[in-house]
């Protein structure tokens, strides 16, 4: 079927934006992503029913399977083991909830930590060990510091704040991380590109990552939020609402009495389980290429997907052979946990998936080609910077994926550098970097926004409305930055700068 093209058209932004703006005011998301699909759909087919339905239905099946140029079935496995993973993870959560291993680790975890900050600092302090990718940081994290936050009585769009500032901006800052694989790989073809040898790509990565004002400072918010409760918008009112419920809600303990071990080595299976099946895979990979072992490589060449799977099936096994051990669960029992965790994972899954299917119309609307040629190269070079963080900021919240964004945005930024201000090139690279992360981290239809709900078991809309103040105060300060940058030529004036907007804004903000 032929496409309609709006690669050149401010149609192009119309299926995204609608459905942004009906789940922000409807806060029903799934019939919002649904508007948007139809939309798109309708566009794509210039207005054909018919073509339309055989669209959407192509674009809905190509999630989990296609057919290759000899009409064979190809299984879509990053998308498959993405759900089949999510399903584990919802088994894990209720084997470790009616084993009475969360609750537990509640109580061990409430006789060490002082209080609703230090629940707060513990979930934010764990990106530290689970860097490697966001969607394993997301899911992992939520559900080892759960049962701890709710112990304490924060809410949960605070985790789901929690673990979604410190998901995505500290992959893309960590150049062993399934981001900082890919990263690494796309400038070092811009590189080869534009014949600059001035810069190894891990070394241009690093320097990039300095620059990197939005992630560096999410991060650094996040502990200012958890340490001082900085609750502002509806954040503030989700925190007054725990607050309450505290002396009046009974928590729910598991009758059976569970030990903290029957917690921690799930937890670390799945670590371990995901991390070995990254390198084993990626090392596959390098071999097959005629390359020899390496972290980064391996990291370069992973499939996250098939890793992640293995690691959840790690956690289940050994959950379920610690509750075989403890003989304290009957197998009537642990059938209805495993049947409980994946129904809780069906609304993520649903809401994954239509994500997926906008997202593949926004591709085919070419949205970012769009987007990426509203820079001209009439514009001030020391302008560079602050509207590339823009533009790519716009772009990833449309889309629903910094991953895109990069692979859009970071030749345009590159060739736009090289031409206009070479002296600029890697702040107009990390500028891209910080832009992507930015939406993708406000975007209601990202990924990662969407785990980060999931993990913390969050309505989805309240994540998003409660996190969004955060976001914003952080680009704002972080386009400050750039535009020191861009006008200085000096990357350390424009984190200064970024650093003390940042905290002008939380003053002026906490005093109104």
């Amino acid at each position: 079927m032929q496409l309609a093209d709006f690669s050149t058209s401010l149609w192009s932004i119309l299926p995204p934006i609608l459905a942004l703006t009906l789940a922000i005011f409807t806060r029903k998301v799934l019939f919002s992503l649904s508007v948007g699909i139809i939309v798109g759909s309708l566009m794509l087919s210039n207005g054909s029913l018919a073509q339309g339905v055989s669209y959407l239905f192509d674009s809905v099946t190509s999630l989990i399977f296609n057919f290759d140029e000899e009409n064979h079935f190809v299984l879509n496995d990053n998308n498959v083991n993405i759900l089949v993973f999510l399903l584990l993870l919802g088994i894990l959560t209720a084997l470790l909830s009616v084993s009475g291993s969360n609750q537990a680790f509640a109580e061990w975890a409430q006789k060490r930590i002082k209080g609703r900050r230090g629940a707060k600092i513990m979930a934010a302090c764990l990106v530290f060990i689970t860097f490697i990718d966001d969607y394993f940081h997301s899911l992992a994290v939520g559900a080892i510091a759960r049962p701890v936050t709710d112990k304490f009585h924060v809410s949960r769009p605070k985790l789901a704040y929690i673990l979604d500032s410190t998901a995505a901006p500290m992959c893309v800052l960590m150049p062993v991380s399934s981001w900082g694989a890919y990263i690494i790989t796309l400038v070092a073809g811009l590189l080869a590109e534009h014949s600059i040898t001035g810069y190894t790509p891990i070394g241009a990565f690093m320097t990039m990552s300095a620059m990197n004002f939005y992630a560096i400072f999410s991060i650094v918010m996040v502990f200012i939020v958890a340490y001082f409760s900085f609750d502002i918008g509806p954040m503030a009112h989700h925190e007054k609402l725990a607050m309450e419920q505290a002396n009046n809600v009974q928590e729910t303990n598991s009758a059976v009495q569970g030990q903290v071990r029957n917690l921690v080595l799930p937890i670390v299976g799945l670590i371990i389980g995901t991390v070995t099946m990254m390198m084993h895979t990626g090392n596959q990979a390098l071999l097959a290429d005629g390359k020899e072992f390496s972290v980064l490589g391996a990291f370069e060449n992973t499939t996250v997907g098939i890793s992640l799977v293995v690691g959840g099936m790690t956690a289940v096994l050994i959950s379920t052979i610690l509750i075989v051990l403890a003989k304290k669960l009957s197998s009537g029992n642990y059938a209805k946990a495993v049947i409980a965790g994946m129904k809780s994972m069906v609304g993520a899954i649903l809401i994954l998936c239509f994500a997926w299917t906008i997202n593949k119309v926004v591709g085919d609307m070419q949205t970012g080609k769009y987007l990426s040629s509203l820079i001209s190269g009439n514009l001030t070079p020391a302008l560079l910077p602050a509207l590339l963080f823009v533009l790519g900021a716009a772009m990833a919240f449309s889309t629903g994926t910094s991953w895109g964004t990069f692979g859009i945005m970071l030749p345009i930024a590159a060739a736009i550098a090289v031409n206009a201000a070479p002296e600029l090139l890697l702040p107009c690279l990390s500028a891209v970097m910080a832009g992507a992360v930015c939406g993708d981290h406000c975007s209601p239809v990202s990924d990662t926004t969407i785990l980060s709900s999931t993990g913390a078991k969050c309505n989805h809309m309240d994540h998003v409305t409660t996190q969004l103040p955060y976001a914003l105060l952080v680009a704002t300060a972080t386009i400050l930055g750039y535009l020191v940058v861009g006008f200085t030529e000096t990357p350390l004036f424009g984190f200064i700068t970024t650093g003390m907007a940042l905290f002008l804004l939380i003053f002026i903000t906490k005093k109104r």
